[in-house]
């Protein structure tokens, strides 16, 4: 068994961090040993050139970093309670995704020396040592080839724990000597390494408590009930915990099936000038890179494509596509990519294509009665965006926000845009559905009289200074049958610069035509018409 400490944070140094935080390389980063030892020693703490970081899951810090830990952060903990102790931390949202993606690439390495790992979690993971001790000549052995593969990857933390049963050998892993990083249990003494931990490895909060009110506080005292008697009082799962405390672990090892390899590299010597050029270069590797994914059947929906000239920059971006991927619609994305791109210099040496989300390809198949309008109209707009460029096809969709110009959105044709209806909550101070069908892109200067031909003002209190009665628009004055409002807007109050206060109001003229007016600063706007 390999334990990785503190996985969550590992993986988030792995891929965010150098974007937020100013950590050292994964691979230089302080062991455990070292941050408990400079904790005593206030010198070289201060002088660490990195930050203590915690991860977040529902206002619980479910795991933390070395540096963290030493200024008295600890899992369990509310998220005040940390940062009353550590003022410095950084609190990182958990990721269950990254830590399965970065766990992945760790999984691959390891299967490079040692085929037939499982994966029990992220961050912990199994291996049947009887092949691996016999090839390297013994358990101490393959232990440490596989401590000094993973510190060449850049994880110096990891232990390893050699057991009967998958239970027993993750607890050995974390009790491993802080230099060996190796704990080796005999077989068939689990039951007797176990007895002395604690009931709390057990991770079964409900039979935790019950087991200190009978005062079973150990592995050893709760492996000493009978069998019978416990799975009359706990059930199967008190049961099956029973078993693990007395070292008797049943769950069978079940070997990972790696994925398949469905990344594909162009590389280009001499490097590419024209974008027309590395299009036409990378055509046959866009046809690999679908026909790869055919074969497992799979279509790939969202794809990252990287190209790197040849100073070792790199051009990185994320593309959509409504429906699937095709060789054309990869080729497409490459040429745009390279016409857009900034930062790019001198010619293009390799282009790499990975998908970051596929779909059955079952989904994706042609109807029974061929395809419908949805997808002829795709295959159209498509084809015209080939010709056109990326933006020359864009979708009106309604984005979130106050103001309804900030509103309007032109999303390419196939990129996914985030609407007001994505929103799991409504956006605070946004006009209610319905909106106007005519939204002006510059505000029209109105101005609303009230029956004496006084303009109509908003008290501090929010109450209108007298109802609407006239709506003089340019030279014509037309006269309001119905109003409403004001209801008020309110933006970055605290910002002098950028604050913004307003209020809405709806009338409706004897033309039955329903107006959207906004006052702001004392003066009046028509933002809207509902036609």
């Amino acid at each position: 068994m390999i334990w990785f400490p503190d996985w969550p944070v590992t993986a988030w140094y792995r891929t965010e961090a150098p974007a937020l935080v100013d950590p050292l390389p994964l691979a230089d980063l302080p062991s455990v040993e070292f941050v408990e030892a400079a904790a005593k020693d206030p010198d070289p703490l201060d002088q660490r050139p990195f930050r203590p970081v915690a991860i977040l899951e529902a206002g619980t810090i479910t795991a933390c970093s070395p540096a963290a830990r030493a200024d008295g952060v600890s899992e369990g903990m509310r998220r005040r309670e940390a940062q009353a102790r550590c003022p410095e931390l950084v609190v990182v949202p958990s990721d269950p995704r990254r830590d399965d993606r970065v766990f992945a690439m760790v999984l691959d390495r390891l299967e490079q020396v040692a085929p037939g790992f499982q994966v029990v979690r992220a961050g912990l993971c199994a291996l049947p040592s009887r092949g691996v001790a016999r090839y390297y000549g013994g358990e101490l052995a393959a232990a440490e080839v596989l401590l000094d593969v993973l510190v060449e990857f850049g994880l110096p933390d990891a232990r390893i724990g050699v057991a009967d049963g998958l239970f027993t050998a993750e607890q050995a892993a974390r009790l491993s000597a802080p230099l060996s990083r190796v704990e080796i249990v005999a077989p068939g003494e689990s039951a007797e390494f176990l007895a002395a931990l604690p009931v709390t490895v057990l991770s079964d909060a409900a039979l935790i408590v019950l087991l200190r009110r009978l005062g079973v506080r150990t592995l050893g005292s709760f492996a000493a009930l009978e069998a019978g008697a416990v799975r009359h009082r706990f059930g199967d799962h008190g049961a099956r915990l029973h078993a693990l405390a007395g070292g008797r672990d049943s769950r069978p090892h079940v070997p990972r099936t790696p994925p398949p390899e469905l990344v594909r590299e162009a590389h280009f010597e001499p490097p590419l000038e024209l974008v027309d050029q590395v299009a036409f270069s990378v055509r046959s590797v866009a046809d690999e890179f679908v026909a790869t994914l055919s074969g497992h059947r799979l279509v790939c929906t969202e794809l990252r494509v990287g190209c790197t000239d040849a100073d070792g920059r790199l051009s990185e971006r994320v593309w959509l596509h409504p429906a699937a991927f095709d060789a054309a619609a990869v080729v497409d994305r490459v040429r745009w990519q390279l016409s857009a791109a900034e930062g790019l210099r001198g010619g293009i040496a390799a282009v790499q294509l990975e998908p970051v989300a596929v779909d059955d390809a079952a989904h994706h198949e042609p109807g029974l009665f061929g395809a419908g309008v949805d997808e002829r109209m795709h295959h159209a707009l498509s084809r015209v965006q080939a010709m056109l460029g990326h933006d020359g096809v864009v979708t009106p969709v309604i984005g979130g926000g106050r103001w309804l110009a900030e509103r309007q959105q032109l999303v390419p044709w196939g990129e996914r845009a985030v609407t007001a209806a994505s929103r799991t909550e409504p956006w605070p101070g946004s006009l209610p559905a319905p909106a106007p069908a005519t939204v002006f892109p510059r505000r029209h200067p109105v101005v609303v009289l009230d029956a004496a031909d006084a303009v109509v003002a908003v008290s501090e209190r929010g109450e209108a200074s007298a109802s609407p009665a006239v709506l003089v628009e340019g030279a014509r004055r037309r006269p309001i049958e119905a109003w409403a409002g004001p209801w008020p807007i309110s933006e970055r109050g605290w910002d002098a610069v950028r604050g913004r206060s307003a209020h809405r109001f709806q009338v409706v003229d004897t033309d039955q035509t329903a107006w959207l007016l906004v006052l702001e600063q004392g003066s009046w706007w028509a933002e809207g018409r509902y036609d």
